[in-house]
């Protein structure tokens, strides 16, 4: 889920790599707290370790001593925020500083693919077959949930297959744990710091206990990965047994409480989250903007055809989105590709959910191919792009390594000024263009 109910900003950088036939994990692009850049020596200083009594290079005090005073002062603020001293003596029993989780936090910039290699996983052969198992297992429960939310069972459990593998891979870390730890860390404390009040209080309210309450580093949650305030916010008891339970092994609560969270921000039961088009020869590639809407009938008109040739049936105003440029495959994207968004920002991740659930479905695979000679660029390649641009009269705005619109923009004026095909790709090619 996005920066307002999950861990941070979304950056163009993904899951860990796998092969088609390698054991199903999450494939959920990786969330980033904070797009700031820490240098070397604040990465040695923060994860230089020696088990739980590290010592930090500039105050000389055991990282954990310093973690368990947070956690003493933090105490006090969340009684003040109306939380049980019992509830939080239980859930911080043990609880201790978790280097790895700052490690890992620190690392996610500098991993990254293309579009076409996260696909390759995250709509792998086996993800396809082990998604149409979970939606015959699960049929009388998905359809349940379809009917009361309005929401397609295709792309619930499209959702659950890219956050857990069909709940394969829920999360081994202590929520408190992972939580406490990030927000001790300060980079986004008052975040991390609220997130935990909320873990709190789903603790308190009885959905679950501390011990049952595992998932991710960074402290998302259950077989679709919820962070605790969207939890608290979202989630609902389809079992009618009381408690809202995300993380046992029955993911009727959590599929349930996926669909109601799409069905909040806007699902429209039938609508495509998008269409693979052709573009027609001489196609104006300035038009291929998520600011510019149409009709299918008006694109139809400037010769956009599904891939068999047809005009797109009418689901609503639509977008023209090219996730690999000019030389990749094309959509046309509707209203719920915005409503995945709410989920996770990244098009890759939307672009995997909507795919998966169509091929779940039945549909067919992308026909159009990939740029595959291509490489994705480095996170330091990124920042030099913006920056390159930038100091050429194209004004990125923000130089952080973060490919979004404001960086497409620059880059398809880049195109424009200098005679290159606008289709705002920020590829390899143009960075040596801009070198």
């Amino acid at each position: 889920m996005r920066a307002t109910v999950i861990a941070g900003l979304i950056v163009a950088t993904w899951a860990t790599s796998l092969s088609a036939n390698a054991v199903e994990t999450s494939i959920r692009p990786v969330v980033r707290p904070d797009a700031a850049v820490i240098s070397g020596a604040q990465l040695a200083k923060a994860t230089s370790v020696r088990g739980d009594q590290s010592m930090d290079a500039d105050e000389g005090q055991p990282v954990n001593q310093r973690f368990q005073n947070w956690i003493s002062a933090f105490k006090r603020r969340a009684e003040e925020q109306g939380i049980e001293p019992q509830v939080l003596e239980q859930a911080f029993r043990a609880v201790h500083y978790d280097a790895d989780v700052i490690r890992r936090d620190r690392n996610q910039s500098e991993f990254t693919k293309t579009i076409w290699e996260y696909l390759d996983t995250a709509v792998s052969p086996t993800r396809i077959a082990n998604g149409k198992s979970a939606l015959q297992k699960h049929g009388a429960t998905l359809n349940e949930i379809e009917a009361k939310y309005g929401v397609d069972k295709q792309v619930v459990v499209a959702i659950w297959g890219l956050e857990s593998a069909y709940g394969g891979f829920r999360g081994s870390n202590n929520v408190i744990e992972s939580l406490s730890t990030l927000a001790f860390d300060s980079r986004r404390g008052a975040f991390f710091e609220g997130q935990l009040i909320a873990a709190l209080r789903i603790l308190q309210s009885g959905d679950t206990n501390a011990s049952s309450m595992t998932g991710s580093w960074a402290g998302a949650m259950g077989h679709t990965q919820f962070m605790p305030t969207s939890y608290l916010d979202y989630a609902v008891d389809h079992t009618g047994d009381g408690k809202r339970n995300i993380w046992g092994d029955d993911p009727s609560d959590a599929l349930a409480s996926t669909a109601a969270y799409l069905a909040h921000f806007g699902w429209t039961k039938g609508q495509p989250w998008g269409v693979e088009v052709a573009l027609p020869d001489g196609f104006d590639f300035t038009q291929a903007s998520r600011k510019i809407t149409r009709s299918p009938a008006d694109w139809a008109g400037m010769g956009i055809r599904n891939m068999a040739g047809n005009p797109v049936p009418d689901h609503g105003k639509a977008s023209i989105l090219l996730p690999a440029g000019g030389q990749g495959a094309a959509f046309m994207i509707f209203d719920n590709f915005a409503v995945i968004e709410q989920y996770n920002t990244a098009d890759a991740y939307v672009i995997g959910v909507g795919h998966l659930g169509d091929r779940i479905a039945g549909g067919p695979a992308i026909q159009a191919t990939w740029p595959r000679q291509d490489r994705a660029l480095t996170f330091k390649e990124r920042k030099e792009m913006q920056q390159r641009l930038t100091q050429a009269g194209f004004d990125t705005q923000k130089i952080d390594g973060k490919i979004g619109p404001l960086t497409i923009a620059a880059v398809r004026a880049y195109q424009v000024a200098n005679g290159l095909l606008p289709d705002g790709y920020a590829s390899l090619r143009i960075l040596n263009a801009l070198r």
